[in-house]
């Protein structure tokens, strides 16, 4: 692994960084930048030097931007002479590889745009992937090196899917856990106190998750297998079906994905 440099230090960065390491590879591979004490702190759990400003002890070959949208701009047009030619990694939704390549004044840099997610934090996340035409297979291997390490990755072919994977993968955590939520408030309704509530919640979705994931089954397979006619799962389809909560969905991720394109639109 080539020396990497993370500009920003938040939650998902310090996820993708404890992969790499619990992966075998050094913490000096590594160095991040970020004016926070607390992802100082958080780094320093880690072993990773984290400093405010660009290191001169530090000569990255990979630079992950993991900063929100809406600092890009500012980020890549301060640390511009820096970026040349490094492989950029860009975790930020919204922001596309032409906007990368304006801000940071590198006409033909090596863009890796992904979209993580937040199960990255307990390395089940999975990740997007786009490479722009002139990435090498090394720097292909590389970002996937990166991603692999807290989770699946998915290659993309088109730049435009990951605001698909972002309304999919991306949003979907929040779509899991609002069912969650509701899981959790029809079983207190039914008797059970919080903590068995969420204890039969978490383990349902996690042993439903590993058996699809495990299976060589279609999802409707599955459900087919524990739906048996006119009984307790069959009765509690019906209500679903009959409120739309299917429709309800597949409109959510629409929604989800529209909003991704309105964002990248309006970083231009």
């Amino acid at each position: 692994m080539q020396n990497t440099l993370f500009i920003g230090g938040g939650n998902m960065a310090f996820a993708i960084l404890g992969g790499l390491i619990g992966s075998g590879i050094p913490a000096s591979t590594f160095h991040v930048i970020d004016p926070s004490p607390e992802a100082a702190s958080k780094m320093s759990t880690l072993n990773i030097q984290c400093t405010t400003d660009w290191p001169s002890n530090f000569t990255p070959a990979i630079v992950v931007l993991a900063v929100k949208p809406q600092l890009m701009q500012s980020v890549l047009n301060s640390q511009a002479a820096h970026l040349k030619q490094v492989l950029m990694v860009s975790i930020a939704a919204g922001v596309s590889v032409a906007q990368i390549r304006d801000w940071s004044q590198q006409n033909d840099a090596r863009v890796v745009r992904c979209m993580p997610n937040t199960p990255a934090l307990v390395s089940q996340g999975i990740s997007g992937l786009f490479f722009t035409a002139n990435c090498s297979a090394e720097d292909r291997s590389i970002a996937q090196q990166i991603f692999s390490s807290c989770g699946e990755v998915l290659v993309l072919n088109q730049e435009d899917e990951i605001n698909a994977v972002t309304a999919i993968s991306g949003s979907g955590p929040g779509y899991v856990f609002f069912m969650m939520e509701a899981l959790a408030m029809a079983a207190k309704n039914l008797g059970f106190n919080e903590t068995q509530a969420n204890l039969l919640v978490s383990q349902t979705f996690l042993g439903a998750a590993t058996l699809a994931r495990q299976s060589d089954d279609s999802f409707a397979t599955l459900r087919e297998k524990v739906t048996s006619k006119g009984g307790t799962t069959f009765a509690g389809l019906e209500q679903l079906r009959a409120r739309g909560v299917q429709e309800a969905i597949v409109s959510a991720a629409k929604a989800a994905c529209e909003r991704a394109v309105e964002l990248q639109k309006g970083s231009s």
